[in-house]
């Protein structure tokens, strides 16, 4: 006798089935219920199927939004377990997805451009291969987003001036996840808006460069130069186990160099890369020189880039599962550490014999280099220690420096937030034994001067003499 085939019947995945209900609104025979348990993989309530009553009319699969969320079950088949899970890599027809290597280009030699370190900052990264742009205007850094909304559309770039800053920093997670170069120019108060984004992109290892230029705060504040933002980028990135590579230039040339090391370092890490001016930085005009080649992106393996190639790449920042979770993070912990190992740079100017030595970065640095230079000619040994990167702390350049050191003078635009790198970066590499450390600070937007930072090292190099 032939055997009648039933029609498939649905099976709930409840690992992908969000308990919309539009299921249940779709069932004719009323078998498909709203459920009443949370799922522990993905902490939401999947539906119910009563299959006695369940006539096997389909209407339910044509409602599902959610690929897999319900599977078709053909009563005569063996159901094990596998039929349950969703398909994994190995089952995918899609090909292994593989990198499309950039290339590097000659640039012909040019003169010297004169610009402004906004200017600067855009230009570095369109060298770098950056042809997509988001952001939001804010004061001081809007001058970088102009000149790429004139440059970017002559090079088949984007520029997308986006809604608001939160609007950005999601537009980038999309760019960055594509496996495509991209960047914002923001400050303060944008910075701030955009750090839960920020700590999406970490959790997802999306690449992306943000240029902040600090300015005066806290609040809307004004628009002068302020260092009050360190804290933020080095210890406050969003929520979560979060860091990233945290770079201080101190002249329009280094807002172009740095630049294009930010790029290179984001998609070597997976990670977005903060670029950290102050308001002075940004538009202060100086002479800069082009490098001699450009980079033209290519497409990294783990992009979805959206072709046929790519198309078996996921970005994704969930892990609703404890254990997993700890895991992704464990990840994470392993890359800070390589970085911590691998990026730390500074400056060092007049540091070898240096028995003061003065540390800044940013715009203070260009006061506190200038003050070096009169010490030295006073008959002072000092010296100055420039962070590059603020995090990771360039400790391990710094430790040796210190055992011949009598004082340390910080000089900053916060209050103590470059100060407190150092002492962390100390902890934790464990060293007790530190000269006697003071400082020199300003705040709102005014800059600490040459001549105070003198004045500080010679008061407390005359209160030795006196004790």
């Amino acid at each position: 006798m032939l055997q009648t085939r039933e029609r498939p019947k649905p099976v709930v995945l409840p690992a992908y089935c969000k308990g919309c209900g539009r299921c249940v609104s779709a069932c004719p025979q009323h078998c498909i219920t709203l459920g009443t348990e949370i799922n522990p993989e993905s902490g939401l309530i999947p539906v119910e199927i009563d299959l006695e009553k369940c006539n096997g009319c389909g209407l339910c699969f044509a409602a599902c939004p959610e690929p897999y969320g319900l599977t078709a079950y053909d009563p005569l088949m063996d159901l094990d377990e596998s039929y349950l899970k969703f398909p994994d890599e190995d089952s995918s027809t899609a090909p292994v997805p593989q990198e499309i290597s950039g290339e590097t280009l000659p640039l012909p030699p040019v003169e010297p451009l004169m610009i402004k370190g906004t200017y600067a900052a855009a230009i570095g990264a369109l060298l770098a291969g950056c042809r997509h742009f988001f952001g939001y205007p804010i004061t001081p850094s809007t001058e970088g987003a102009e000149l790429m909304a004139k440059l970017l559309p002559n090079l088949n770039g984007v520029f997308v001036q986006a809604v608001s800053e939160v609007a950005t920093v999601n537009m980038m997670y999309g760019c960055g996840g594509a496996g495509m170069p991209c960047m914002t120019f923001t400050s303060s108060p944008g910075f701030s808006l955009m750090l839960e984004g920020v700590s999406y992109m970490i959790g997802a290892e999306v690449p992306g460069v943000f240029i902040n230029i600090m300015r005066g705060g806290p609040g809307l504040g004004n628009i002068g130069p302020e260092q009050a933002d360190i804290k933020l980028a080095c210890r406050g990135l969003g929520h979560g186990n979060t860091h990233a590579i945290v770079l201080t230039p101190d002249s329009p040339q280094e807002m172009l160099d740095l630049t294009m090391l930010a790029f290179e370092l984001t998609f070597k890490y997976r990670n977005p890369v903060v670029l950290l001016g102050d308001g002075y930085l940004g538009q202060i005009t100086g002479k800069v020189k082009l490098p001699e080649r450009m980079i033209k992106p290519g497409i990294p393996s783990w992009g979805v880039y959206g072709d046929d190639m790519h198309r078996r790449n996921l970005i994704c920042s969930i892990q609703l599962s404890e254990p997993d979770l700890e895991i992704h993070n464990l990840h994470l912990n392993e890359k800070y550490q390589r970085i911590i190992e691998s990026e730390q740079r500074a400056d060092c100017f007049h540091c070898d014999d240096a028995d003061t030595l003065i540390i800044a970065a940013n715009t203070p640095a260009r006061m506190a280099k200038g003050a070096v230079q009169v010490l030295r000619d006073r008959g002072v040994k000092a010296g100055l220690f420039r962070p590059i990167t603020l995090w990771p702390f360039p400790i391990d350049i710094l430790a040796p420096l210190l055992p011949k050191l009598r004082q340390i003078v910080i000089v900053e635009a916060s209050n103590g937030q470059l100060e407190d790198e150092l002492r962390l970066a100390l902890s934790h590499a464990e060293i007790i034994d530190v000269p006697p450390i003071s400082h020199v600070r300003h705040f709102g937007g005014v800059l600490p001067q040459q001549q105070e930072i003198i004045d500080r090292v010679l008061e407390t190099i005359d209160t030795e003499v006196t004790s």
